[in-house]
């Protein structure tokens, strides 16, 4: 019997934190070599060991954070499309097994995509301090990099592509919906900010601010994919009432000259 009222609204609640936590600890438990190079990196004194452990955590973060993260945003399609009772342990680990590899390929693209910006904005803010504008204009790369991840993990678990399909759409349809894009950024990092903004909410990163990143991003990507569709089918009717009006003009054309011929016959 479902639950109404305040005690039905309470259990859903309970329900969804359950979720959001249990599929968030799946995520770091699968990362945790990339965590555990990338923690004493926060913590490094000195520039060169900085460094050191951000090539280290960045060389590992393909093969261990971002199958993990697509195996996460699997998990997340199934929310936003309906399907909120999913059992969730096996369909991550059906997800982060099926996108393994294809996460792998294009976490060894994105890793050095990344270095590539951050290297180049570098080098503007600091060395060609006469160009220094063109560093934010690397910022803003950089974002729409992350975006263009967030629709890349998005496309991995919801189309069957090959992996440079993948790489190349999710760059194009984070340019080509520039809007969506913009959205995308701004409520991912506002997660990511208050996550991050105060010790006392910490406990959100372990606990919850993967799995409702991985939610608003995915459902962001579903309604530029459910737009997509319906033009498709639209454009397809329309394609098909054309069709239709030709054959009938068609047949309206020899319908009359097969009577002009009779008429000439008589």
């Amino acid at each position: 019997m479902e639950m109404r009222g305040l005690m039905g609204g309470l259990y859903k609640i309970s329900e969804w934190i359950m979720r959001l936590s249990v599929t968030n600890v799946l995520w770091i438990i699968c990362s945790i070599p990339y965590i555990f190079l990338l923690l004493p990196t926060l913590l490094s004194q000195t520039t060169d060991e900085f460094l050191s452990g951000v090539i280290l955590s960045s060389i590992v973060a393909p093969f261990t954070l971002f199958p993990a993260t697509s195996a996460m945003f699997g998990v997340a399609r199934k929310w936003v499309m309906g399907e909120v009772d999913v059992p969730l342990l096996r369909t991550f680990f059906r997800n982060y097994k099926e996108s393994y590899l294809q996460s792998m390929i294009g976490g060894i693209v994105y890793v050095l995509l990344f270095a590539i910006m951050i290297v180049d904005f570098q080098v503007y803010l600091r060395e060609l301090t006469t160009f220094k504008i063109v560093s934010y204009l690397f910022i803003a790369l950089i974002v729409l990099l992350g975006v263009s991840l967030f629709n890349f993990f998005s496309m991995v678990v919801h189309y069957h592509m090959k992996t440079f399909q993948l790489l190349k759409n999710s760059v194009l349809l984070t340019i080509g919906r520039p809007f969506r894009s913009l959205s995308t950024a701004i409520m991912c990092g506002f997660v990511l900010y208050i996550s991050f903004s105060s010790p006392k909410l910490m406990f959100l990163v372990p606990f919850f601010t993967g799995s409702i990143v991985a939610v608003i991003a995915f459902w962001n990507f579903y309604q530029i994919y459910t737009k997509l569709q319906m033009q498709a089918a639209k454009a397809a009717e329309e394609a098909e009432e054309a069709a239709r009006q030709e054959l009938e003009d068609a047949v309206g054309i020899e319908k009359l000259e097969a009577d002009k011929e009779g008429n000439v016959r008589k």
